[in-house]
């Protein structure tokens, strides 16, 4: 199989011949594990064959000076610290009012240019037109966190028209990536803490899940798949997670939900992306034990399908490289493990 039939089997829950895997890097991490190979080209070394390309509108977001980085809704981001997201620094929406508001133009000549190539690129890949922060975190972004929170209840509709906005941009960039060669469409929109919904069921229900909605049927109505991102503990929505559309669901973080009960309990309905513990196994374990838990998250999690293994997020830069080496080396050593333990 293919890399690309391998995703599709994946999300279809068949079992493919190997389980596909993703693993995504901080620049942290990355860093330490040139350091720790010797060189800048380690994954190329050992043949870590990615099975996922994730492709994005442009234009590209720039950078205002060496820490601060400006998105494309003029959002911008504090990275003296965190390379690789920051924390907003700026507010583009300080009062209750949209007048002022100018999002991206979604039908903007420069948004899809060359994404036929950049498409071409993943070759025998799985290929996901990604939209990250794509609703409740840019609505966040672009008004504020609490001051989002107190909107939602001081402010409703105010909440509603700005969230359409954001919908409606989003949809309209969704019919235009389904015209191109793409497998799926990747949403990301963190709704969680370690402990539960950052606004609590009702909210997520009253302002979240109509709009979610729309943008997955925007890409099913075509015939791609939908995946989707969100940190923290919500596995209380998989159920209306399930009824809108979503095929695969990621980071699912072991820390705060019990991987393998998840499988069993939503594995024909919904394929999970992620799984290997980034705040305590990789930071902490021994290369043994990550090959361990490899092996298991397989047989158990990758048993018929539904599954892409993966770090739970990003790899953090205090992961010890010889672990990320034992998950790399294992995710790479089951070219007929599926089978043996099949």
């Amino acid at each position: 199989m293919t890399n690309r039939e391998r995703v599709y089997a994946s999300y279809a829950h068949q079992q493919p011949d190997r389980t596909p895997y993703f693993i995504g890097f901080t620049q942290k991490a990355m860093a330490a594990m040139v350091a720790y190979c010797g060189n800048d080209d380690f994954l190329a070394e050992i043949d870590n064959c990615f099975h996922v390309v994730q492709v994005n509108p442009g234009p590209k977001d720039e950078w205002l000076d060496e820490s601060t980085w400006q998105d494309e809704f003029g959002v911008q981001w504090d990275r003296s610290v965190d390379r690789d997201i920051g924390n907003v620094c700026n507010c583009l929406i300080p009062e209750r009012s949209l007048d002022d508001l100018e999002l991206p133009a979604p039908h903007a000549p420069e948004k899809f240019e060359g994404f036929s190539d950049r498409c071409a690129e993943g070759k025998d890949k799985f290929v996901l037109f990604s939209i990250g922060f794509s609703l409740f975190e840019r609505a966040w972004t672009l008004r504020g966190m609490e001051t989002l929170f107190m909107d939602m209840v001081e402010a409703p509709e105010f909440v509603d028209e700005l969230l359409d906005a954001i919908c409606d941009y989003n949809v309209t960039l969704v019919q235009q990536a389904v015209e191109y060669e793409i497998d799926g469409v990747h949403f990301g929109d963190d709704w969680g803490a370690q402990n539960g919904l950052l606004m609590g069921p009702t909210l997520w229900e009253r302002f979240l899940l109509p709009r979610l909605a729309r943008q997955y049927e925007a890409a099913k109505q075509a015939g791609k798949f939908v995946s989707i991102h969100s940190c923290g503990k919500v596995q209380e929505l998989f159920p209306q997670l399930i009824e809108i559309g979503v095929d695969c669901f990621n980071p699912f973080q072991p820390e705060v939900m019990d991987v393998y009960a998840m499988k069993r309990e939503y594995g024909d309905r919904l394929s999970f992306w992620g799984g290997m513990s980034t705040q305590r196994l990789l930071p902490y374990g021994t290369p043994d034990e990550v090959r361990a838990e490899v092996k298991r998250m397989i047989a158990e999690v990758g048993k018929d399908g539904g599954y892409i293994l993966a770090p739970a997020h990003a790899i953090p830069g205090d992961a010890r490289p010889e672990s990320i080496m034992a998950l790399i080396e294992a995710a790479n050593d089951q070219q007929t493990q599926v089978r043996r333990l099949g």
